[in-house]
């Protein structure tokens, strides 16, 4: 009886583990499909440009949890040179339509994987929908983003340091080292002059410094005398103004008119003079008549001498 229970036992364990090892087969080569047959699954797809190494069951993930992974990476079959991942998501938690897919690295490692950056529509997807994307900048992207910057400056000041070394060498040849050793040496001499005349200027004050006092006392004084008199300076000033209105108000420029007209009177006797006209402009300008009144002169002195010595040549008299 026994014997015949084992023989019965043994085709059902057989079996048993036969169709074991097939649901196991099934289940395992779906896994590996990224397929769950045990859980209730939604798909989605998405098209990129480029996927940056994303591959079959990269996860899927909503504000850091895992709802998915993916399904599978492949061209669009419109022959656009666009790649389509179709996203399988287990949750049932539900997709606003503009929702964006979008890649980024999920570790120091580059691994790559997918986020869903949840819009805020009314309207939510439905199974088999397209997601809008984006893809997030890999590591070296963000370092080059970073360190471009950084290399840009380090170049222009290479180029500026290699700028400052040739204007150094310009500067720093012969000529200029014994401009600039003449140039120290005269502002030594400066220097030693500055110092010099500092010390006169010392000696000065100690020196005069009893004059320096008087004339500082005397400054004193005429600002007191100047304080003190104040009422007379301003009477000074109001006496100026008031001769100042005076000569305003006066015909100065009149007079000064005749003057100038009697200026003008002279200067034309002058020039008639100086021309000859009249008598005395004859006299100034021709000599003949000059001679001849000398002449006269002469010959009128010459007849009152004769006169003074032969009196009774001209005077005679007779008593009968």
């Amino acid at each position: 009886m026994a014997e015949k229970t084992k023989k019965r036992t043994k085709p059902i364990i057989i079996g048993a583990s036969f169709i074991a090892a097939i649901v196991i087969f099934v289940w395992g080569f779906n896994f590996l499909k990224s397929t769950n047959l045990f859980v209730n699954e939604t798909v989605y797809y998405a098209s990129y440009d480029q996927v940056n190494g994303l591959i079959n069951a990269n996860p899927v993930v909503i504000n850091g949890l895992r709802v998915g992974q993916v399904k599978k990476v492949y061209f669009n079959p419109d022959m656009s040179g666009n790649i389509m991942v179709s996203l399988m998501l287990t949750t049932d938690f539900p997709i606003p339509k503009n929702t964006v897919a979008r890649i980024f690295s999920s570790d120091l490692m580059g691994s790559k994987a997918i986020e869903l950056v949840l819009g805020d529509a009314k309207e939510y997807l439905n199974y088999g929908d397209t997601l809008s994307t984006s893809i997030e900048a890999g590591l070296m992207a963000e370092v080059n983003a970073q360190v471009q910057p950084i290399k840009k400056k380090a170049e222009d000041l290479m180029g500026s340091i290699d700028t400052l070394v040739v204007a150094f060498q310009s500067i720093f040849n012969k000529s200029a080292r014994e401009n600039l050793r003449e140039s120290f040496s005269n502002i030594e001499k400066t220097l030693s002059n500055l110092q010099n005349a500092t010390s006169n200027i010392d000696t000065l004050v100690v020196e005069e410094s009893s004059r320096i006092s008087s004339i500082l006392t005397n400054l004193e004084l005429l600002s007191a005398t100047l304080s003190k008199n104040r009422s007379n300076i301003n009477n000074i000033i109001d006496n100026f103004e008031v001769i100042s209105d005076s000569l305003a108000k006066s015909e100065i420029p009149a007079t000064f008119a005749r003057l100038n007209y009697s200026l003008n009177e002279v200067q034309t006797i002058l020039n008639k003079v100086n021309s000859g006209h009249g008598t005395l402009g004859m006299l100034m300008n021709d000599d003949s008549l000059y001679l001849e009144m000398n002449r006269s002169a002469t010959a009128l002195d010459s007849l009152l001498t004769d006169i003074k010595r032969n009196p009774k040549r001209y005077v005679k008299f007779s008593l009968f």
